[in-house]
Order: C-alpha cells, then sequence, then structure tokens
C-alpha cells in the first residue's frame, strides 16, 4: 500500500505497476538513486568489514612482536649478568694465574739458590 502512494508521489514506474506505459525522468532518476544508495552502502560495508579485520590482525602482530621484544629484553639482560659473572670469573682466574706464577718463581729461585749454596 505505502509503496502504491510512493509510486504515485515518483510518476509511474512500469517496472512496478501493471497500468504503466513509460518511466518518468523523476522517477528513473530517484530510482537510480536509491539504487545507486544500495549499492554504495553494500561497498562501504564491505571495504569497513575488511578493514577492521586487517586492523585486528595488525594489532594481534603488534601485540604479539611486543610480548617477544620484551621477551628478548630479558634474555638480553640475562645474558649481560651471565658475562658478568663471566669475567669476574676470569678476572679472578688471572689474578690466580698470576699468583701461581710468582709462587713458581719463587720455588724455582729457592732451588737455584739451595743448588748454588750446595755446589
Amino acid at each position: 500500500m505505502w509503496w502504491q502512494s510512493a509510486l504515485l508521489n515518483w510518476g509511474c514506474i512500469p517496472e512496478l505497476s501493471n497500468n504503466c506505459v513509460d518511466m518518468t525522468n523523476a522517477s528513473s532518476t530517484y530510482l537510480s538513486i536509491v539504487i545507486g544508495a544500495v549499492i554504495g552502502a553494500i561497498i562501504s560495508w564491505l571495504i569497513y568489514s575488511q578493514q577492521k579485520r586487517t586492523s585486528h590482525k595488525q594489532d594481534y602482530a603488534l601485540n604479539q612482536i611486543k610480548v617477544i621484544a620484551e621477551h628478548l629484553e630479558r634474555i638480553l639482560k640475562r645474558l649481560e649478568d651471565s658475562d658478568k659473572r663471566h669475567d669476574k670469573t676470569l678476572n679472578t682466574i688471572m689474578e690466580l694465574d698470576k699468583r701461581i706464577d710468582l709462587v713458581i718463581e719463587k720455588q724455582e729461585r729457592l732451588l737455584e739458590a739451595s743448588r748454588t749454596s750446595s755446589s
């Protein structure tokens, strides 16, 4: 019923009514606008939906990258701490090596001194 009153306001549309001879320019324009609006709305919704999906995927990827970066920072901190401990251990070993060398030199001198005094 409502569509019949709309047809009377728009003019004669032979595709939609039986007793119509020809479509007027005004009704043709209105029908084209409505069809264009529907097609435009569908295309806009498809684009929006695709962009929203892409945005969610990008957010997920960025969050994963952030988690991985934080994990790598913790690993790097552990490696730095381990490197410091190894440097400290190496320095201690080097210091012990120097002391051992001094003790060996001292013993060699004592041995030479005892040999020269015995002869």
